[in-house]
């Protein structure tokens, strides 16, 4: 095994971390060897996660985070000090979409929704995370790895989910410049901008027999992305294998946006 990739020692947090990509990602993380906590907004979900993970031997703890709340992040990131006492890396994975409709019919009570959790819980979430990156630089111990998630939805025209495709080309904004920022703290910032993965999120999608015939014929590897295809990027991340590998946007589509 390429040693770089070993993750044993590294604790990490991952927000969404109880369903979907979250946790592919997050399963992924434990098979190489971190200690994890899990942050989502539903407790069943968050009970079925830790279950499902009990077979990687990995210390996995949860917490019900909301993290359109700010105070619920600001609590959330002090539990994590509390419990492990230091972070070596974080996934912003928590998101929603909203109800498909019309644009012109679109309210601001949903396009608030989606930009309170896609795009201002990534940011206290990843502010969060980076005082406390500069704490451990301070005390001799820099470094870090953080992730934020992206959609093609903000590289490609998405009718009806405008408000998520907008939160998303933020995200990787927000991705570039907290990895100039903290730079100086060997601190480490990428996005991941998944493709047409197969999770609660995209079920409507696949539903409609036409509509998932289109896409699957637009994906070379003609099938749809499940949450471990996402695993593989996670730990590169997460690990020693990419010190060097900042501020990038890594899309994992298989082939959809060059076809």
């Amino acid at each position: 095994m390429f040693a770089a990739f070993d993750l044993t020692g590294k604790t990490c947090l991952v927000t969404g971390g109880s369903r979907g990509i979250g946790f592919g990602m997050a399963r992924a993380l434990a098979l190489a060897g971190a200690d994890l906590m899990l942050w989502s907004n539903q407790a069943k979900s968050l009970t079925s996660a830790a279950d499902g993970l009990s077979d990687t031997g990995r210390r996995v703890i949860t917490r019900l985070v909301d993290v359109a709340h700010e105070d619920q992040v600001v609590e959330g990131m002090e539990h994590f000090h509390s419990e492990y006492g230091h972070l070596d890396g974080v996934i912003a994975a928590a998101g929603i979409a909203p109800p498909d409709s019309c644009f012109r019919q679109s309210t601001t009570a949903e396009h608030r929704h989606v930009v309170d959790v896609n795009l201002d819980g990534g940011f206290w979430t990843l502010r969060e995370a980076c005082r406390m990156f500069e704490r451990q630089a301070r005390a001799g111990r820099p470094g870090g790895s953080i992730v934020g998630l992206g959609s093609l939805a903000s590289r490609f025209g998405a009718p009806t989910i405008e408000s998520y495709a907008a939160s998303k080309a933020a995200v990787e904004s927000l991705i570039r410049a907290i990895a100039v920022e903290m730079a100086k703290f060997g601190v480490r910032a990428n996005a991941v901008v998944p493709g047409w993965i197969n999770t609660d999120m995209s079920k409507r999608y696949r539903d409609q027999e036409q509509v998932n015939d289109e896409i699957i014929r637009r994906i070379p590897l003609r099938r749809w992305g499940t949450p471990d295809d996402l695993g593989g990027i996670a730990v590169y991340l997460m690990s020693n294998a990419s010190a060097y590998h900042s501020g990038d946007s890594l899309v994992v589509d298989g082939g959809y946006s060059v076809f």
